[in-house]
């Protein structure tokens, strides 16, 4: 591996540490009750989240949180269950009930803490009523495969929930709700962060019925008479049950890229943060950073070599063929076709949760010889795009960056390196 490669590699797990609850989650939480202290969430954060929480609790607690299957951590108090994602299953519906029974007959003097994280969408499975669970896993898949932005799917999860959008806060009332984020969606909204099981939601049934349309979605009859009806709407701003909200972030892509921001600069490297909230089709993302690296490389703007270009944010991917691929991988195939080998530039793209796509790699780096070291097995950067195979493409060249489960979730990580 060269050493720009293990450089990358190296900031990579400073950003993803930087999202550790464990390091950041106690020092947000709230004075205990009077009453109980519930605590609910989802998420792939959810565990760990729950075992900061058990660790810097001062009083007595109970509850339950859902994660990602192979995502849990030991807890003592707070029953952590596991269920599926990217598309809901039974034991993610199964979760959800336990967790809006869990806050039913709460009192005024009773505290929720809810903890959530990226991935809570899929892993709350809650289907409104009059909805089956096979016509969630429908829409997800279809939706998941689109090329919809975050927000635009997150829009549609929320008119066919019974848990999300508000929902869960409004099952609390009386009580009272602090929500408690690690965000993974572009801005930070916690409207867009798993759904937003504990926000107000301005949009409406309308507005999913105009995402499905957009991107041509096939949907059940089922989903299409439940949105048509305005039977789907969410818990609005104003509902008297959700009170004052209480939210508070615990880890965004911002303090990832900031953190790996200090490690460059420690490195003698100075680093440019464009931004944690990039949003677009991986593969043109991909040409727009791949011009500026150049014009790093051969004018000094925006600013001179050696540098690090960082950004976050979520882009999408809109699948055209078969291969095995992943957001990260898809723009890092698209960035080396754009660079064409170009000397002294190397990248590495990934998911901070350890899952890119459907499987369990991160992403990958890239250098100046992988076209070359590409080439002599026969593969193509640009033909691999074509076919959305970045997890071929990378795991052919012994590049790809496999971390396993983080147990945390800020979204995707991308830093150009030019020498």
């Amino acid at each position: 591996m060269s050493e720009a490669g293990e450089f990358l590699r190296q900031l990579f797990a400073r950003a993803v540490a930087a999202a550790d609850p464990a390091v950041s989650l106690a020092r947000h939480l709230p004075e205990p009750p009077r009453g109980r202290t519930i605590v609910v969430g989802a998420g792939k954060a959810a565990a760990p989240m729950a075992r900061a929480v058990e660790a810097a609790w001062p009083d007595e607690i109970s509850g339950r949180v859902v994660t990602r299957y192979g995502h849990a951590a030991p807890t003592t108090r707070i029953r952590v269950v596991e269920a599926s994602h990217p598309v809901p299953d039974a034991a993610g519906e199964a979760a959800a009930r336990g967790i809006l029974d869990l806050v039913t007959g709460l009192t005024s003097d009773d505290l929720v803490l809810c903890l959530i994280s990226g991935g809570g969408s899929a892993l709350l499975s809650l289907p409104a009523p009059g909805l089956t669970l096979t016509d969630k896993q429908v829409v997800n898949r279809a939706l998941l495969t689109s090329g919809a932005a975050i927000g635009e799917m997150n829009c549609v999860r929320r008119h066919l929930s019974g848990i999300k959008g508000g929902r869960l806060a409004a099952a609390c009332h009386p009580a009272r709700v602090v929500t408690l984020l690690i965000s993974d969606t572009p801005g930070d909204d916690p409207l867009d962060i798993a759904s937003g099981p504990t926000v107000a939601d301005p949009t409406t049934c309308a507005d999913a019925l105009a995402v499905l349309a957009r991107y041509r979605v096939a949907i059940p009859e089922a989903i299409r008479r439940h949105l048509a009806t305005g039977a789907g709407e969410s818990i609005k701003p104003g509902d008297p049950r959700l009170g004052t909200p209480d939210l508070r972030m615990v880890a965004t892509p911002l303090m990832a890229l900031q953190a790996a921001a200090d490690f460059a600069r420690g490195a003698g490297i100075t680093p440019v943060i464009l931004g944690g909230a990039i949003e677009g089709e991986a593969r043109e993302v991909g040409k727009v950073m791949a011009g500026i690296a150049r014009s790093v490389a051969a004018h000094g703007l925006p600013v001179p070599k050696p540098c690090l270009l960082l950004s976050g944010g979520e882009t999408t991917v809109t699948v055209r063929s078969d291969g095995r691929g992943g957001r990260n991988v898809e723009f890092l195939l698209a960035l080396g076709a754009a660079l064409d080998g170009h000397p002294g530039i190397h990248a590495i793209a990934g998911d901070t949760d350890g899952v890119d796509g459907l499987e369990e790699i991160a992403g990958a780096v890239l250098g100046p010889d992988t076209q070359a070291r590409a080439a002599a097995l026969g593969l193509s950067l640009a033909e691999s795009l074509d076919r959305n195979d970045g997890h071929g493409f990378f795991e052919a060249l012994g590049d790809g960056v496999v971390t396993g489960p983080t147990l945390t979730n800020i979204n995707d990580f991308r830093a150009i390196l030019i020498a």
